[in-house]
């Protein structure tokens, strides 16, 4: 019973991706191959699809990664290692297909806000399309990034590890959407860039940040103070915004 009913929340969520038709640019990576997307149940009770782990009950999600950069301007939270790793502090091994789908699971909903609209391919409007309040609340999230420093585990919110670059301090908090990426000649567009979680807006990315100075990609740093050292093994956590995730503290 189980195994048909997650067959069945799969085939909808590659169904509701492929519906979502744009015109994106095509990356370098483009001709990155779709990965198979096995939905297995772990012991704990939890689920995997790839390398991407997530809880039924708790709705978070866990992505491998390991640190890329410990100073420098950033554009990107996350990329998969075969994307933009010169501009990003975290990158993984893992599908952000496999991602969506997680997210697509676990029932959070994309917000197209931060996507531009085009007049016509590669043209922008300059404007956004309009989102409806409810929608815009259900796609904020809480991202962090946990690690072992010293043999014990570190639980850090990714605002922390980003400094804007002008005032020397931490991202606001809560400022974090789930936008779902977008299809672009049949594939899923953050799987053929690696776009995973982007500061910077880029069109495409699974995962935006959408507090102020997002489209100035010459304002946030690495928080070199907070980071452990490149190579380090850490994970991405996307979590839903709850009274319990807003009450964590950074140490």
């Amino acid at each position: 019973m189980h195994r048909i009913l997650y067959s069945l929340i799969l085939s909808s969520a590659l169904v509701y991706a492929q519906d979502k038709e744009a015109s994106v640019e095509p990356s370098k990576s483009a001709d990155h191959a779709q990965p198979k997307a096995n939905i297995t149940r772990l012991e704990n009770g939890n689920m995997q699809i790839g390398e991407v782990t997530f809880d039924p009950k708790t709705r978070q999600i866990r992505v491998p990664c390991s640190f890329n950069m410990v100073e420098g301007l950033l554009e990107f939270a996350l990329v998969h290692e075969n994307g933009k790793i010169h501009e990003s502090l975290l990158i993984t091994t893992a599908s952000p297909l496999h991602a969506n789908i997680a997210m697509k699971m676990l029932r959070y909903t994309p917000s197209q806000e931060l996507y531009y609209i085009e007049k016509e391919k590669g043209v922008t409007s300059g404007t956004y399309p309009k989102v409806d309040d409810e929608t815009r609340k259900a796609a904020r999230i809480h991202l962090f990034v946990e690690y072992e420093k010293e043999g014990k585990k570190v639980t850090l919110p990714l605002r922390d590890l980003i400094l804007n670059d002008v005032t020397q301090k931490s991202m606001e908090a809560d400022e974090w959407i789930y936008g779902g990426s977008l299809i672009y000649d049949g594939k899923f567009h953050a799987e053929t860039s690696g776009d995973f979680a982007s500061i910077f807006v880029c069109r495409g990315s699974l995962l935006l940040y959408a507090g102020k100075n997002n489209e100035n990609d010459e304002m946030w740093v690495a928080n070199t103070k907070r980071l452990p050292e490149i190579g380090t093994k850490a994970t991405f956590i996307i979590e839903p915004i709850t009274s319990s995730t807003t009450a964590k503290k950074s140490p």
